[in-house]
């Protein structure tokens, strides 16, 4: 009796703690959810991910990205969505983007120096260390436009009129003290004249503006009017060299102004937190799609300037623009 009941009582605890190792093994699963594992090696996401664009669409962040998300199922094995969340000078869909959950399935881009700005001018409620960086995807140089048919047809004309009549230049720029308000602050500042600064909701509305005739000249990127060159000149480039799609457009420098290189990189980054195996996966994955000779055809024809920068050294050029943006009292005259 005393034999069966010993016995009885040794298959209740060796079923209850199979039982017990089964609901763990059921409740680790990682197959079971979407949040990722930081000793998975071989993460990947399941499903589409979502890439937020702080600006609208048609802009020149807009067509740089979808040119990106066109070939990266290839790579990450989902499809990249893009979903824009323009407004406040970038500072709407970044501050989403921080507040994503870290799981790898919501990433987006931060514009230097804009994402800068909007933090040394008190605009954001994140900074720099809200976003974990998985590589930079495009750097591009700025440049001095005017509408096709200006009276403008050298950057000389354009300043001997602002100084001939101060205040009276217009320029169309992305934003208050945005990347392109810096670059025409940076001309004004370095050629000694006066003008009066429209802002308007991103680059696109800008140079729509520029083109439609309302302001004389607007700063902007190269792939900004790839899909509109026709319609605007290029007076002068921000850089130490020409460019070499423009090779007959003067350096700022070569004229006596601004020497040094001012433009903006696109930078692809996940929210705080995401674990570094996810970062990883991306870092990897970006780096392959960027170096895809299909893509790097269709970055050429977007006018893109492809600028691959791994997880460290993206991190260390976030940082160099956030010292820039705060650097930057005299221009402003604060």
């Amino acid at each position: 009796m005393k034999m069966k009941r010993y016995l009885s009582l040794l298959l209740a605890g060796t079923l209850a703690l199979a039982l017990t190792a089964c609901g763990g093994s059921a409740k680790t699963d990682p197959g079971t959810s979407n949040q990722p594992s930081t000793s998975d090696e071989n993460w990947a996401p399941k499903e589409n991910v979502t890439m937020i664009v702080s600006y609208k669409a048609g802009s020149g962040t807009d067509n740089t990205a979808r040119v990106l998300a066109a070939y990266a199922e290839k790579y990450i094995g989902k499809p990249v969505i893009i979903e824009n969340l323009e407004g406040g000078s970038g500072s709407i869909g970044w501050t989403a983007l921080s507040q994503a959950a870290p799981d790898g399935y919501t990433l987006g881009f931060i514009n230097l120096p804009n994402f800068n700005a909007t933090i040394s001018e008190g605009l954001a409620t994140y900074t720099v260390d809200s976003f974990a960086p998985i590589c930079n995807h495009v750097t591009e140089t700025s440049v001095v436009l005017v509408k096709a048919d200006s009276q403008f047809n050298t950057l000389e004309d354009l300043v001997k009129f602002a100084k001939d009549n101060p205040g009276k230049l217009k320029a169309s720029t992305n934003g208050n003290r945005a990347s392109n308000h810096i670059g025409a602050q940076v001309l004004a500042t370095s050629a000694g004249f006066e003008y009066t600064d429209i802002p308007y909701g991103g680059t696109a509305d800008q140079l729509l503006a520029l083109r439609q005739g309302e302001v004389d000249f607007s700063v902007a990127k190269v792939a900004d009017f790839a899909s509109f060159t026709s319609e605007v000149k290029v007076l002068a480039v921000y850089n130490q060299e020409r460019l070499e799609g423009y090779p007959d457009v003067p350096t700022m420098g070569e004229l006596g102004y601004y020497d040094q290189w001012l433009g903006s990189s696109r930078c692809i980054v996940a929210p705080a937190g995401t674990p570094e195996n996810v970062i990883k996966f991306y870092e990897d994955a970006f780096q392959k799609l960027m170096e895809d000779a299909d893509y790097l055809k269709a970055a050429e024809a977007a006018g893109m300037e492809t600028d691959y920068k791994n997880s460290a050294d993206t991190a260390a050029l976030i940082k160099q623009q956030q010292d820039f943006t705060e650097s930057l009292a005299d221009v402003w005259g604060d």
